[in-house]
């Protein structure tokens, strides 16, 4: 069975930093492509970044470009979210995504999320 497992949340001040990991396991993972989502109080779930096992290409939503980083580590299985700068916005249940590559895949596995929160 595919898990995807949710680590490195916490409380920081804005403009400090957090490293967010992703352990997924239950099958090999080269042909998806990984995802972080956040999910802020009263508002729906919003991409944030994602980043192709094979290649590693990425993409990031307008509102973290720049500020935050995706990448993974294939021996260990693991997906990577650094975020810096961080602002009182980013403040979210942070969730861990796959999907196939085929254009238009759904986010078929996610993880249970970790707390993400910014204080001012």
């Amino acid at each position: 069975q595919v898990q995807l497992v949710e680590s490195g949340g916490g409380l920081v001040q804005a403009g400090g930093s957090l490293r967010l990991s992703c352990a997924a396991s239950g099958r090999t993972f080269s042909n998806y492509v990984m995802g972080w989502f956040r999910q802020a109080p009263g508002k729906e779930r919003e991409f944030v970044a994602s980043i192709r096992w094979s290649g590693g290409s990425t993409y990031y939503a307008d509102s973290v470009k720049g500020r935050f980083t995706i990448s993974r580590d294939n021996a260990k299985n693991t997906v990577y979210l650094q975020m810096n700068s961080l602002k009182p916005e980013d403040t979210a249940v942070y969730y861990c995504a796959a999907r196939g590559t085929v254009v238009g895949s759904t986010w078929v596995y996610w993880g249970q999320g970790t707390q993400v929160t910014v204080s001012s």
